[in-house]
């Protein structure tokens, strides 16, 4: 399966996003601020990943303590999942589905991860490979 995830909203904040599944728009997106590695500091917890095409596991979150969609070799970033969550708060670098209907925010997050998390390991069980790609527009 392949995801796109589309920014086009960099605020200092946040990251807006769209989300594609197989070409089809499946879900706003919400981030944490996108900074220039190259020009400046990581903030842990506090930044949005690099753009890139990253392999998705689906795994159980030590954290979380369930199944959910996980991103493997994200440079500087360790333990990017894929996960329910409403502002940049929820984040820590992670990605969060749902609508952008509030500024600033996703609202319905957690039907978007269920119904997303169990596409991807539905497709992880066929033997197929699962990949998102994560660009601006």
């Amino acid at each position: 399966m392949e995801l796109i995830l589309e920014r086009y909203a960099k605020r200092a904040n946040y990251t807006i996003g769209r989300m594609f599944v197989d070409g089809v728009k499946y879900c706003d997106t919400l981030e944490d601020p996108v900074r220039d590695l190259s020009k400046e500091a990581k903030v842990p917890g506090a930044t949005a990943i690099p753009e890139g095409r990253y392999e998705i596991v689906v795994n159980i979150s030590p954290k979380f303590k369930r199944l959910l969609p996980r991103l493997l070799r994200v440079p500087h970033f360790e333990g990017v999942l894929i996960h329910r969550g409403n502002t940049s708060a929820d984040t820590a670098g992670c990605i969060l589905p749902g609508e952008n209907r509030v500024i600033g925010r996703v609202v319905n997050s957690t039907r978007y991860e269920k119904e997303l998390t169990e596409r991807l390991l539905e497709a992880q069980q066929r033997g197929e490979d699962n990949f998102i790609t994560v660009r601006s527009v």
